[in-house]
């Protein structure tokens, strides 16, 4: 009898482990499922001006972007490089433009370089956490071989082009066709912000469901040049000429970006999704094209207005919607945030310049006083540090300014703080002692376009 009752307690225990095994092994797999990771969408306008979005201009008509800003937090102060090519492979590698020869120019369609292949790529590192990854949209990092497009540098699927400045309706740069899904030739015929933005519908709609997504969404959209279909322009009666096609092709970039939000909310994916927006580079022209408000010059330039852009992101199940932050960020910060946030190893060769502002987004933490390296080319750079930043230019010239005070940088404080220029000087110095020589090279003699752009045997 004793023998029997102990028999079934045996069982019992045994039983019991079982299933406590059981509902730990559900939940160590439950965080590894899709539905708890987020899907990470990276808008990226080009050539946008600052206050060229409705919600800090509301003669722009930006009515899906300006939804999604209310949704999550601005961006008050929010970084990234003077022109194109260093500022997505900025946000592709987490690190500083000029450790790899990115820091002036951009990569035009004659290049004989890219992004280094010793780069690992954001969708590289995210597929190693188990995202599907997507790119649709504007490359811009190189195509002298097949090892340099989108599909052998982390992207599972392609769709776009490949250089900067080409006919939004023809496709065509420089004589040459530029349209490719997959890195083949696509002969979609089409505006190509309006293809953009249905292809990232589609990847979202078509995803594999058993994966998070990650899609990074470049448009060409509004860079040059000016072309925009006529529907478009009539919502702007009171502009004229190249200003009014501008405004009028924001416009159109903002219905590419209500087609990707309206694909989310169908697929019951927009409280788990983290959607970033922001420009390349501040807007070109500005007054007379572009709007970049009181901030100083435009593209081209480490002044505010070249560097400092319009941005927001947005995630329902984190970010507070409403909320403005006004802490200094970076677009490389998105790569160490992203690897941290979803798990994705984060020891590699080459060290990475920008850092987790996850903390900052939720506001579970303030940010602390930090540096960042506007840019840093062998003819001058910029440096801010809390709220003072320097600009070298020329021969051993600095300007130097307070952004608290002075977001607009009209007064040179240099010649009343020699220590404070002395120091960021030297911290500038000791943060650029890595910089290698810009690969940017002119157009060779006697160079001709081929048939299409970036196709390869």
């Amino acid at each position: 009898m004793i023998g029997h009752a102990a028999a079934q307690r045996s069982i019992l225990m045994k039983l019991h482990l079982f299933l406590l095994t059981a509902v730990l092994a559900s939940t160590l797999h439950a965080k590894d499922t899709p539905s708890s990771k987020p899907n990470i969408i990276y808008l990226l306008a080009d050539d946008l001006g600052s206050r060229d979005v409705g919600w800090r201009n509301p003669a722009i008509k930006t009515p899906h972007l300006d939804q999604l800003a209310k949704r999550g937090a601005t961006l008050e102060q929010y970084y990234v490089q003077p022109v194109c090519s260093p500022t997505r492979a900025a946000f592709l590698t987490g690190r500083y433009p000029y450790r790899y020869g990115f820091q002036t120019g951009v990569v035009r369609p004659w290049a004989q370089y890219g992004l280094p292949l010793e780069e690992r790529l954001l969708p590289q590192a995210l597929k190693e956490a188990g995202y599907q990854t997507a790119i649709s949209g504007k490359w811009h990092l190189g195509h002298i071989s097949a090892d340099y497009l989108p599909t052998k540098r982390g992207f599972d699927q392609q769709y776009g082009h490949y250089n900067g400045a080409l006919d939004y309706f023809t496709h065509v740069r420089d004589g040459g066709f530029d349209w490719h899904r997959n890195d083949k030739i696509s002969r979609d015929e089409g505006y190509s912000t309006t293809l953009i933005g249905n292809e990232a519908a589609r990847v979202i709609r078509e995803r594999d469901k058993a994966k998070p997504l990650f899609l990074y969404v470049p448009f060409n959209g509004v860079h040059s040049p000016h072309q925009v279909p006529e529907s478009y322009l009539e919502k702007y009666p009171d502009l004229k000429g190249n200003r009014r096609t501008y405004a009028a092709m924001i416009t159109a970039l903002d219905d590419a970006v209500g087609k990707i939000v309206e694909a989310l909310e169908s697929e019951k994916l927009a409280e788990n999704t983290l959607i970033v927006f922001s420009s390349d580079n501040g807007g070109p022209n500005p007054g007379k094209l572009s709007d970049n408000g009181s901030l100083r010059a435009g593209k081209g330039t480490i002044y505010e207005g070249g560097v400092r852009v319009a941005a927001f992101a947005t995630w329902p199940a984190r970010i507070k919607p409403g909320s403005a932050i006004q802490a200094p960020l970076h677009i490389s910060d998105w790569y160490p945030t992203l690897l941290k946030l979803t798990g994705a190893p984060q020891e590699q060769k080459l060290a990475v310049d920008g850092r987790d502002i996850l903390p900052v987004l939720t506001g579970s933490d303030a940010a602390a006083e930090r540096e960042i390296i506007l840019n840093a080319t062998p003819t001058g750079g910029a440096i801010r540090s809390g709220d003072w930043k320097l600009v070298l230019a020329g021969k051993g010239g600095a300007e130097l300014y307070n952004l608290s005070s002075d977001p607009s940088e009209k007064q040179d404080l240099a010649a009343a703080n020699p220590d404070k220029v002395k120091q960021l000087k030297e911290r500038y110095e000791r943060l650029t002692a890595a910089a290698v020589p810009p690969r940017s090279r002119p157009q060779p003699a006697g160079f001709k376009s081929p048939e299409v752009w970036g196709q390869f045997p």
